[in-house]
């Protein structure tokens, strides 16, 4: 008969009593999450999706007769505030619904409910080192796919202002969003209901997964996208805690960030 260990525990028994996180924090008891919590996410996600869609669409329509905006409809699919509004509302959605089932239903304090647990200066210091490591090394690692010359993420870099709002994105929003969503939610549930081996696995190929249609044709950065999700998700089984995954994250695309505005002169030249 097989034994239900807790997430805490077996982050334990991997990384053993040394590890900057605990297993024995109160903290680390994780949330009794069911299969039936996977499931109402995965049905509220392609909703959420929908909604997100309409309501943007709708609220441009608005917009557009106010200020007597001239883009045609058919080109919001390739601009970049367009649809870094709609990964706003679409991921709001899905933080709200996350937020539902770990506070109203199972009745826990959101972070906590997550694992996350307040990471020390000098801990707080080494991830964001780490991650910044990290950047470093998939920005220079060589080519080992065949990609194509530009890809949708690339020609989202348009404009200076552009160049901005995606940098404001992938530092203020992306880190918190994405880590909560895969490495809290998913991973959480993922480490109960089968092992954690299995969470950091799959919550790594779906993080990949995700990135897939910014990178489409590049297929080189799909897979360095995915060895980074398999970075995050390595710190958070192996911690217990979803501190380092978003620390690790953060680091990540501010380092990422900063080293195209330096390359591009301010956002100035993308060519």
């Amino acid at each position: 008969m097989p034994v239900d260990i807790p997430e805490g525990e077996i982050s334990q028994a991997v990384v053993g009593s040394s590890a900057p996180f605990p297993a024995t924090h109160p903290e680390s008891q994780p949330l009794p999450w069911s299969l039936r919590d996977l499931g109402l996410f995965l049905l509220f996600a392609p909703l959420a999706l929908v909604f997100a869609n309409l309501a943007v669409l709708a609220s441009y329509y608005v917009l557009r007769s106010l200020l007597a905006w001239g883009n045609p409809v058919g080109s919001l699919q390739h601009n970049t505030f367009f649809l870094l509004v709609f990964q706003l509302v679409f991921q709001g959605l899905l933080l709200g619904f996350v937020y539902s089932l770990v506070v109203i239903h199972h009745r826990r304090p959101f972070w906590s409910g997550l694992n996350w647990r307040r990471p020390s200066l000098g801990q707080t210091l080494w991830f964001t080192l780490g991650g910044i490591v990290l950047a470093f090394t998939i920005q220079w690692a060589p080519n080992l796919l065949p990609e194509t010359r530009t890809f949708p993420l690339q020609q989202m870099f348009n404009s200076p202002a552009a160049g901005y709002a995606i940098g404001a994105y992938s530092i203020l929003v992306a880190p918190w969003a994405e880590e909560v969503l895969f490495r809290g939610f998913l991973f959480g549930i993922f480490a109960r209901r089968a092992s954690l081996w299995f969470a950091i696995v799959a919550t790594a190929l779906l993080f990949g997964g995700l990135h897939v249609p910014e990178y489409w044709g590049a297929w080189n950065h799909v897979l360095l996208i995915s060895l980074v999700g398999l970075t995050f998700s390595l710190a958070r089984g192996l911690t217990g805690s979803l501190a380092p995954s978003v620390i690790l994250h953060l680091a990540y695309n501010t380092s990422l960030i900063a080293g195209l505005f330096f390359q591009t002169q301010g956002f100035q030249n993308f060519k």
